[in-house]
């Protein structure tokens, strides 16, 4: 219960998915809870998520499936608030879903559905929309100025997310105030986003196929998209996360499920010439893009060493990426508090007690497909269930 107007157990900024499950997390263990949002809107992240209908976990969750500078730091939020949880939450609220591939389970209907589940139970607790913080500062307790007026808590949640899709209000300014409070930040990139390349793929703007996309240890095998700008796609999202520049050099298998070097000697009395044998096996774009005076030629009448050679350039397409679409594009942010100076089972800061960071704001990316809705449910839990 408040002990008086404008003092809270826990102020929490940002309603976003971290936000709001910590909200849903303090208050259900009777906290008095203050949710600030900048925005005019609740959620907005969950709302445009999967197309409008929310991948809002990933059923394959596994700690190796995040990337962050300690790769451990994720177990225990994860162990202790699992995607089977987040569905139980999701089937108590009568909200249908399927899934769709690879583990990913969308809403039915709406990703609408998912907010009004969180906003409800949230209810116990205060939100306040368009507030807009302008200095934070802690004598004692924290003291939150904001336009709407002073308000103080013993602990304050940071989930104020990362820097991506900035149109629908991303900022900085959790990196600002964790750096005010003496928090490392860990280089901050764009992640799971479209890659841009020097050699204009215009002609195959729009052509899909299905690839394994390799960049040294790492590998994805899901469609990659070609675009005016360069290539995306899901394989092309997730490998971004994983470069170490976005000047790096990617190899692509246009075709993963088959060895073309086997095919081709098979087939190589075929009189049916290079370009129309490929067409049967990749889209025509895609092989007039790669066409060569030998794709005028029967297979029976090209060299053994040129059929083999072809098979190996189209298993190792390499594709020197130029750079990437940024954050307007890019679905999450890379990099952010240092996770070394947080709890990895209550999220809060080593250095400032009752100070909690969670979500994108923290150096902790999933892989596409709702692994980082999991995180935000899980950190946000683990966050909500630790404050004083």
């Amino acid at each position: 219960m408040t002990l008086k107007k404008n003092l809270y157990d826990v102020i929490i900024i940002g309603a976003g998915a971290a936000g709001l499950m910590a909200a849903y997390s303090a208050s259900s263990r009777g906290k008095s809870v203050l949710l600030l949002e900048h925005t005019l809107k609740i959620g907005e992240k969950i709302r445009i998520s999967g197309g409008g209908r929310c991948n809002f976990t990933n059923i394959h969750t596994r700690f190796d499936r995040f990337i962050c500078k300690n790769p451990h730091f994720v177990k225990s939020a994860l162990s202790a608030y699992t995607p089977h949880d987040f569905i139980k939450l999701v089937e108590d609220h009568g909200i249908a879903y399927h899934e769709k591939t690879l583990g990913q389970l969308f809403c039915d209907g709406s990703s609408k559905q998912i907010i009004n589940m969180l906003v409800s139970l949230c209810a116990k607790g205060e939100i306040k929309l368009g507030c807009t913080v302008e200095e934070i500062s802690k004598p004692d307790v924290f003291h939150v100025a904001t336009n709407q007026g002073l308000f103080t808590a013993s602990s304050l949640i940071i989930a104020t997310g990362g820097l991506s899709i900035p149109q629908i209000g991303a900022s900085d300014f959790g990196y600002r105030i964790a750096k005010q409070f003496g928090h490392k930040i860990i280089p901050t990139k764009p992640a799971l986003v479209p890659l841009t390349v020097p050699e204009i793929f215009t002609s195959m703007s729009g052509v899909s196929n299905f690839c394994t996309v390799h960049y040294k240890k790492t590998s994805f095998e899901e469609n990659i998209l070609f675009t005016h700008k360069g290539l995306s796609g899901p394989a092309i999202l997730q490998i971004s996360s994983y470069l170490e520049s976005f000047k790096s050099q990617i190899s692509i298998d246009l075709l993963p499920q088959m060895s073309l070097e086997a095919d081709f000697l098979r087939d190589k009395n075929s009189k049916q010439t290079l370009g129309n044998y490929l067409k049967n096996l990749l889209p025509n774009r895609l092989v007039e893009h790669l066409n060569t005076p030998d794709f005028q030629i029967p297979l029976t009448d090209l060299k053994k060493e040129n059929l083999l050679k072809i098979a190996r350039n189209i298993h190792n397409f390499n594709v020197q990426i130029q750079g990437s679409e940024g954050y307007q594009k890019a679905e999450v942010t890379a990099g952010g508090v240092d996770t070394d100076e947080l709890s990895s089972k209550t999220m809060e800061s080593k250095k400032v007690k009752g100070l909690f960071f969670i979500g994108e704001v923290m150096d902790v990316t999933g892989w596409l497909g709702g692994y980082n809705f999991q995180w935000a449910w899980s950190c946000g839990m683990a966050a909500g269930k630790s404050v004083s």
